[in-house]
């Protein structure tokens, strides 16, 4: 399942549709739980993979996310779903969505700006979207959703291109994948950096269990 600021999306293995329920600044953890059970209604899953917006720690939220309700640190998922649980930061899930190989940085621009490092295979998310950037303000608060609509798509397009290119020099990564919702409204990329896409999450959450080589 992937966890954002507006909805709560979920798929398994087997069955391509992709049910989502909203989400928004009040829902709590078991809010979140109750209406993912009720969305799965009819669904056969063993696991769970949960890409979560916000750090994580020990396979379970570490502080509450900015864009929803309270009650998200420390709950025990693999208890609430009665099943095997992975927990990710929701950006570092896209980020092994979209992952080809070798050094790559995600950016993920949806409510805010996520960002994910994967280096050889080893997974590590990353909190630099709230990093200072300009006048005082965060990298965050120039290319996040409410910036789109608060700036126009002119002015938050060249800020994107700042924030991914000053970030590639910093990372030094072989490229950078810029994904998330709002990544449909870049015309064009800026240099060494490709297109991602918010399906990828799903992706993502598979190849925490396949695939055993990935270091988390």
């Amino acid at each position: 399942m992937d966890i954002g600021g507006s909805h709560v999306k979920i798929r398994t293995q087997a069955v391509e549709e992709e049910r989502r329920v909203e989400s928004g600044p009040t829902m709590t953890a078991a809010e979140m739980v109750a209406a993912v059970k009720s969305l799965a209604d009819g669904w056969h899953y063993d696991v769970v993979s949960i890409g979560y917006p916000g750090p994580v720690h020990d396979n379970r939220p570490s502080r509450d996310p900015a864009h929803l309700g309270p009650g998200w640190a420390g709950h025990d998922f693999a208890q609430s779903f009665g099943r095997p649980v992975k927990v990710v930061n929701d950006a570092l899930m896209q980020a092994i969505g979209s992952y080809r190989g070798g050094r790559m940085l995600f950016l993920g621009l949806g409510t805010g700006l996520g960002m994910a490092l994967i280096l050889e295979g080893v997974c590590h998310p990353l909190e630099a979207g709230h990093l200072p950037y300009r006048k005082g303000k965060s990298f965050e608060d120039y290319v996040s959703e409410a910036a789109r609509e608060a700036r126009g798509k002119h002015k938050w397009r060249a800020s994107v291109a700042d924030v991914a290119q000053r970030l590639d020099a910093a990372f030094l990564p072989d490229e950078v994948v810029i994904g998330g919702g709002n990544v449909e409204h870049l015309k064009t990329l800026p240099p060494r950096c490709r297109r991602g896409d918010n399906a990828l999450a799903f992706l993502g959450g598979f190849r925490l269990w396949a695939e055993p080589k990935l270091v988390l």
